[in-house]
């Protein structure tokens, strides 16, 4: 006899058993061949290994009915597990949400040019997302990703940065290269601890079902299958950004997010952001999302900061325009 056991993770044990585990029960007269114990959040189940697996697929997609609404009823246990069409208006109100927070807080485009980058992401496999910091760009590329992973479009989340930062290298820091790589990153990890419970998001991590990994490490992959993130893309050279865009596989989705101002190489010109933005743009099947202070959705003060910055650039954009005016008139008298 063939024995399984399944772990519900992150889930209200009464919500989801019943009181009186009545909905336990339910579950159980649906596979009648199975012999199920549940002892807290472990359930075994014994039987057939082609019943057991089939009861460990309707339990996961329990679970996913649980974790978009919290709430799991009778009616929906026995829709799901006899697979009828969803019961009519019960994912209307949360429609657009692309992810429910460890929390619980739904996780949704905020902004029109968040929305841009669900609906271009529904359209395109490769999208720029170009904009200033706290616009929400990474965040709702990593819902997106976790979305994707949880309605098993992909199988694996893939999330990577330069270790390009103001002033650092990653040779002055203390630790092991996983030590000296990990504060980079650091922003990636938070997200994604935001959406997914740190125990499932160990197992992940463990499993390889999500990456998080340097930019250099991608070199000589090809990576199918995937929803991948590069974050921070305007500290990337010419050369590595296009190595990283050569790595798309079948079936894989590629972000690619940027700030245009923030950029830490030495020269503007090395960016192979704003190279890619040049040359890609009239390839189909590649979408440019550009956010702006609008779409800020930090501290009031960070979009007043933003614009102050972008105010700043401009005055000086300006001047070397008017020195150039300058001495190309002056040249021209001189000649």
């Amino acid at each position: 006899m063939f024995e399984k056991s399944i772990h519900l993770e992150g889930v209200d044990l009464l919500e989801f058993y019943g009181v009186n585990n009545t909905k336990l029960d339910l579950l159980k007269s649906l596979f009648p061949k199975l012999k199920i114990i549940a002892r807290g959040d472990m359930i075994k189940v014994k039987g057939s290994e082609e019943d057991s697996f089939h009861f460990e697929r309707k339990i996961n997609e329990l679970l996913d009915y649980y974790h978009d609404f919290h709430s799991l009823n009778e009616k929906v246990i026995i829709q799901i597990v006899a697979e009828q069409s969803p019961i009519e208006g019960q994912t209307t109100e949360n429609s657009d949400v692309l992810v429910f927070g460890i929390n619980g807080r739904p996780v949704r485009a905020r902004t029109p040019n968040q929305r841009k980058l669900v609906e271009a992401t529904d359209e395109n496999d490769l999208i720029f997302a170009i904009g200033p910091a706290g616009t929400g760009k990474t965040y709702t590329a990593i819902a997106l990703a976790v979305k994707a992973l949880k309605n098993r479009e992909i199988r694996k989340i893939i999330l990577s940065r330069p270790a390009v930062e103001a002033g650092e290298r990653l040779g002055f820091l203390p630790g092991d290269l996983k030590e000296k790589i990990d504060p980079y990153l650091q922003p990636l990890y938070d997200a994604l601890g935001d959406m997914i419970p740190q125990k499932k998001l160990e197992e992940f991590m463990k499993d390889k079902v999500i990456e998080i990994a340097p930019l250099a490490f991608m070199r000589g992959r090809t990576l199918s299958n995937a929803f991948v993130i590069l974050d921070e893309a305007q500290n990337t050279t010419v050369n590595q950004l296009k190595m990283f865009l050569t790595r798309m596989g079948m079936n894989t989705k590629f972000i690619v997010t940027g700030d245009e101002t923030q950029i830490d190489l030495p020269r503007r010109s090395d960016s192979g952001l704003i190279q890619a933005m040049r040359i890609l743009k009239e390839i189909e099947n590649i979408a440019v999302i550009k956010f702006d202070e609008k779409d800020i959705v930090r501290h009031k003060l960070v979009r007043e900061i933003v614009k102050a910055y972008e105010k700043h650039q401009a005055e000086i954009e300006q001047k070397k325009e008017e020195r150039k005016k300058r001495d190309w008139t002056n040249e021209t008298i001189n000649e």
